[in-house]
C-alpha cells in the first residue's frame, strides 16, 4: 500500500462521526437508501492486514460513507435497471423518470402505478408518437426546413422530424447552458417529449458528451437530500449520510472533515449557529472598523484616519493635507510648545478631560479597544490551534511514510506494535480541532454567566494542558528513539507513558465535549442543588428557632 493510502486509512480511523467521543452511531451499511442490501462500505480504502482489525472496529461506528465516482455510476446503473425491469420500459426512459423524481426509485414506482398516463405526459415519455412515421423518400426538418433523406432525420418518442445537424446544434447549445440539459425536451415548442441520453450519445460531440455525462453523474448527488459533495477544493468524492445521530461531522477520503449540516469545516461540539457567526466575524469589515476606531484618530482638517506609530504627539497628515496637529487634543500644533507640555504631553488635553470634554470620545475608543483585544485573544488561539493541527497532520504523514519504518528497525519492533504512536497523533489532530472551536464557543459565551464561564475555562484549561503534554511527548520524546543507534531499554517506558497520556487526554476532551454539547447544563443543575440544599438548611434552622420561641412562651405563661 502506498503512502497516500496509509495516510487515508489512518485518517479514516479518527474522522468518522464517532471521532473518539461517542458510541451511539449506526453502521453506514444500514443506510436507508434504494440500494441493494449487502453492498460494500465505499468509504474506506484498501487496508493492510495489520490495520484491518482496528479499522473494522471503527467502521461500525460511522453513520456515513464516502462514494467515489465509480460507486456513484454503479448506484445509478442499479437504480436504472431496477426501474426498467419493474416498469417494463427501456433504460433510457427509466433514466428520464429517475432524473425527474430526483433518483428516488420508490417515488417513481408510487407515481407510475398510481397514474401511469399522467406520469408519461408530465415527464415526456410518450407511449405513441404525435407525428406518425412517414414512408416518404424525403422528410422536411422542422428547424431548417430543408428536405433530407430518412437516414439524415432523427426524432424522439413524439416523432417530430429534425435533421441530425440541427439536432447536434440544439443539443450542444442546451448542454453549454448548464445542467438543465438533463431535462431536455423536443425542439418543437409545443411538444413535451423528453430527449434521453441515447440521442446525446448518438449526435453530440465528444466534448459535449463529456459535459452531459458529468451533469448526469452529479445529478445523482445533488438531487439526493442524503448526499452531498465534499466541499474541499478539487475533491471528487461524495458523502452518503445517515441522519439520526445528532452529530453532523463527517470526513472525506481527501482528509477534509466538514459539517454535514452547514458544510463548514467540522466543528463539533460547537453548534452551526455559533460557527456561522464566528466565520462571518472573521471575514467582516466590522473588525477593521473597530481597529481603526481603537488605534487611530481623524485628521482635524481632512478627517482621514491617522495612526500614531511613534511616541511623539506631533502629528503630520499625509499629502496633500499635511496638517500638523496634536494627537491628544487634536488642536493645531502651532498652538503647542513648551507651555503645553512639549512633544510628549498636552496640558490642554488634561484640562479638557477634567472638564468632561473628551469623556464620550475616549469612552467609545476605549470600548472599541477592549472589544478588539477580546476578539484578538480568542482569534489568535483559534488560529494557533488550527496551525498546530495542520502541523500534526504533516507530522503524522511523515511518520507513516518514513519514520515508522525507521523506528521499527532501530527498536527491533514490528510496525504493528507501534500503533500506539499513530493513535497518539490521531488523538492530537482531533483534539486540536475540538480545542480550536472551543475558543469560538468561549467568545460568544455571555459574560454575565460567571459560573458557566468559570466551569468552561476550567474544562478547557484541563483539556489544553493535557493535550500539550501529549503533543510534547509524541513530538519531542520520540526523537531520542528515532535518533538512537540501536534498541533502547527505555522504549517500553515511553510506550507506557505515551499510551497513558493519550488515554488521559481523551478523557479530558470527552468531558469537555459532553459539557459543551449539553450547554454547560451541569453548572445550572449544580447551582439548583446548592440552592435547594441551602434553602433546606435555612428552613430547618428557622423551624428550630420557632420551636424555641413557643417553648419560651409556654414557660412564661406557666
Amino acid at each position: 500500500m502506498d503512502s497516500e493510502e496509509d495516510m487515508l486509512d489512518a485518517h479514516d480511523m479518527y474522522s468518522g462521526e464517532d471521532d473518539f467521543y461517542s458510541d451511539d452511531y449506526k453502521d453506514s451499511d444500514g443506510a436507508d437508501d434504494d440500494d441493494d442490501d449487502g453492498e460494500p462500505d465505499y468509504g474506506l480504502v484498501e487496508e493492510d492486514a495489520d490495520d484491518s482489525a482496528m479499522i473494522a472496529s471503527h467502521r461500525s461506528q460511522k453513520n456515513f460513507c464516502v462514494l467515489r465516482e465509480e460507486d456513484i455510476v454503479r448506484h445509478q446503473k442499479d437504480a436504472i435497471e431496477r426501474v426498467s425491469v419493474v416498469l417494463s420500459i427501456t433504460e433510457v426512459e427509466a433514466s428520464i423518470l429517475l432524473r425527474y423524481y430526483h433518483w428516488s426509485v420508490g417515488k417513481v414506482h408510487d407515481e407510475w402505478f398510481a397514474d401511469e398516463e399522467s406520469v408519461r405526459n408530465t415527464v415526456g415519455i410518450l407511449e405513441k408518437p404525435v407525428v406518425p412515421p412517414s414512408a416518404d423518400t424525403e422528410l422536411t426538418c422542422g428547424i431548417c426546413f430543408d428536405p433530407y433523406p430518412p437516414e439524415k432525420i432523427a426524432s424522439v418518442s413524439c416523432g417530430h422530424p429534425f435533421c441530425t445537424t440541427c439536432w447536434t446544434g440544439y443539443i450542444s447549445t442546451t448542454i453549454n447552458d448548464g445542467p438543465g440539459c438533463l431535462m431536455l425536451r423536443c425542439p418543437d415548442p409545443a411538444c413535451v417529449a423528453a430527449v434521453g441520453h441515447d440521442m446525446v450519445d448518438k449526435l453530440a460531440s465528444e466534448e459535449d458528451k463529456g459535459k452531459y455525462n458529468r451533469y448526469f453523474l452529479r445529478s445523482y448527488i445533488e438531487d439526493n437530500r442524503k448526499m452531498k459533495w465534499c466541499p474541499a477544493p478539487g475533491c471528487e468524492y461524495a458523502i452518503d449520510f445517515v441522519a439520526g445521530s445528532g452529530n453532523y461531522d463527517v470526513s472525506c477520503l481527501c482528509s477534509f472533515s466538514f459539517c454535514w449540516n452547514c458544510t463548514e469545516e467540522a466543528h463539533r461540539p460547537v453548534d452551526c449557529s455559533t460557527v456561522s457567526k464566528w466565520v462571518l466575524k472573521n471575514s467582516a469589515e466590522s473588525e477593521n472598523m473597530n481597529w481603526i476606531l481603537a488605534n487611530s484618530k481623524p485628521c482635524p482638517r481632512c478627517k482621514r484616519p491617522i495612526e500614531k506609530n511613534q511616541g511623539c504627539m506631533h502629528m503630520t497628515c499625509t499629502p496633500p493635507c499635511k496638517y500638523e496637529f496634536c494627537w491628544l487634543c487634536l488642536g493645531a500644533w502651532m498652538d503647542h510648545g513648551e507651555r503645553t507640555g512639549g512633544f510628549y504631553a498636552c496640558n490642554r488635553y488634561e484640562v479638557a478631560k477634567q472638564e468632561g470634554q473628551y469623556d464620550e470620545t475616549e469612552r467609545r475608543r476605549e470600548m472599541a479597544k477592549n472589544s478588539l483585544e477580546r476578539y484578538t485573544h480568542y482569534y489568535e488561539r483559534w488560529a494557533s490551534n488550527q496551525t498546530s493541527r495542520q502541523k500534526a497532520m504533516t507530522d503524522l504523514q511523515q511518520l507513516q511514510t518514513h519514520n515508522l519504518e525507521k523506528l521499527s528497525d532501530k527498536q527491533c519492533t514490528p510496525e504493528s506494535q507501534l500503533k500506539f504512536i499513530l493513535e497518539a497523533w490521531l488523538q492530537i489532530i482531533e483534539c486540536r480541532r475540538v480545542l480550536k472551536w472551543t475558543y469560538a464557543y468561549g467568545y460568544y459565551l455571555p459574560d454575565h454567566e460567571h459560573a458557566k464561564r468559570q466551569f468552561f475555562e476550567y474544562l478547557q484549561g484541563e483539556a489544553e494542558s493535557g493535550l500539550e503534554r501529549l503533543h510534547q511527548c509524541v513530538e519531542k520524546d520520540l526523537l531520542q528513539f528515532l535518533n538512537a543507534e540501536g534498541p533502547s531499554k527505555d522504549f517500553n517506558d515511553f510506550r507506557t507513558k505515551l499510551a497513558g497520556l493519550t488515554s488521559v487526554t481523551k478523557n479530558y476532551f470527552e468531558n469537555l465535549v459532553k459539557a459543551l454539547e449539553n450547554g454547560l447544563a451541569d453548572v445550572d443543575s449544580h447551582a439548583a442543588c446548592s440552592s435547594k440544599s441551602t434553602s433546606s438548611k435555612s428552613t430547618g434552622s428557622s423551624s428550630k428557632t420557632r420551636g424555641k420561641g413557643k417553648g419560651s412562651s409556654r414557660t412564661s405563661g406557666t
